[in-house]
């Protein structure tokens, strides 16, 4: 396949990448087509943040590798991260690099070996909404190199596009429940029976049936478990 094939491919998934999963399956296509093995979309580190995990959106990385990073505060050892805030330049590296690969603390090169992430490229870029955001792909290859990192970044303008899509449905999902079908969800989050929602609420079990039902279609739901489900990955419930 050649370059202009794979983007053309990618670029088509991500158009059609228009809910949270496909969204990250789509990210994760672009990181093997790349010979990559993880894909994250994240928030771009401020010179506060200490913690990886509450910055990503979407993201494969090993929940080991995340734990790690986290416990010895690694954030503030990493080259790239503040700069990803200010530049819209995508560094590239490789722990073997003599450039780039030393500038990671020995800490953390420990840890991306041990989780075969020795490669990766970091797509600064910033969202409909204003924030600050980086597509991150990392992996077990040699350095990536200037063509691939020129198409990496055409791909990537397709992923935002895409994100910013899902974020959009996202809101129209939350704007669509009324306040009595979210509360007819939250109860049934929690456990509730039709029942038990209706002498809570003072409605019949028929009425709140009714709630769930119109909820279950407004969310493209085919059962209660789906909707609570989708309720709670879209934060409409907690």
């Amino acid at each position: 396949m050649t370059a202009s094939e794979r983007q053309s491919l990618l670029s088509a998934e991500l158009s059609t990448a228009r809910t949270r999963s496909l969204f990250a399956q789509a990210l994760g296509r672009i990181s093997t087509a790349f010979g990559l093995s993880h894909a994250t979309l994240m928030h771009a580190p401020s010179p506060e943040d200490l913690l990886l995990k509450p910055l990503l959106i979407e993201s494969s990385l090993p929940a080991a590798y995340v734990r790690d990073f986290d416990r010895a505060h690694m954030m503030r050892g990493c080259p790239f991260g503040v700069r990803l805030r200010a530049s819209a330049v995508p560094p590239a590296w490789h722990l073997n690099d003599a450039s780039n690969g030393q500038a990671f603390p020995a800490e953390l090169r420990a840890l991306m070996l041990r989780h075969a992430i020795p490669a990766g490229v970091a797509m600064p870029t910033t969202a409909a909404d204003g924030q600050r955001l980086v597509f991150w792909f990392c992996g077990e290859r040699a350095a990536l190199g200037q063509s691939e990192i020129n198409e990496l970044v055409m791909i990537i303008l397709h992923a935002l596009d895409a994100y910013n899509a899902v974020k959009r449905n996202e809101e129209c999902a939350h704007n669509a429940l009324s306040n009595r079908e979210l509360e007819v969800v939250r109860w049934t989050a929690q456990g509730k029976t039709s029942i038990e929602i209706g002498q809570i609420l003072t409605l019949s079990d028929h009425t709140v049936n009714a709630y769930m039902t119109n909820a279950i279609k407004k969310l493209d739901c085919v059962n209660r478990t789906q909707l609570v489900a989708k309720a709670i990955r879209l934060k409409l419930i907690n």
